[in-house]
């Protein structure tokens, strides 16, 4: 009886992870149809791409599409669209993107 509870037991927390849907609408037209990133695998088709992923970390997913195709326009995790802020941080390293310059203080 005890292994068959250790066994129960261990297969609640052995349940793999849920992998999460991304897209994003790029703010070029993607002239390539895959793109392999960080931990995911995008599919794109006119300027929209697609991917799943286990890995949780939205932000440096779309640095990561950024710096290979360009500006993102939008970026959804499960649906939820990533706020301004942090869509910012995204394309501040995107592919084309211009440093901001020094200040002069």
């Amino acid at each position: 009886m005890t292994r068959f509870l250790f066994v129960a037991a261990a297969s609640l927390f052995a349940t793999p992870a849920l992998a999460s849907s991304y897209s994003a609408t790029l703010g070029t037209t993607s002239t390539t149809p895959r793109i392999m990133g960080k931990d995911i695998a995008w599919s794109c088709d006119a300027g929209r791409c697609t991917g799943k992923t286990e890995t949780s970390r939205p932000v440096v997913l779309c640095q990561d599409l950024a710096r290979r195709a360009g500006t993102v326009a939008r970026f959804l995790v499960d649906g939820r669209p990533l706020d301004s802020e942090r869509l910012g941080q995204c394309n501040a390293v995107a592919k084309g993107a211009r440093a901001p310059l020094a200040s002069a203080n």
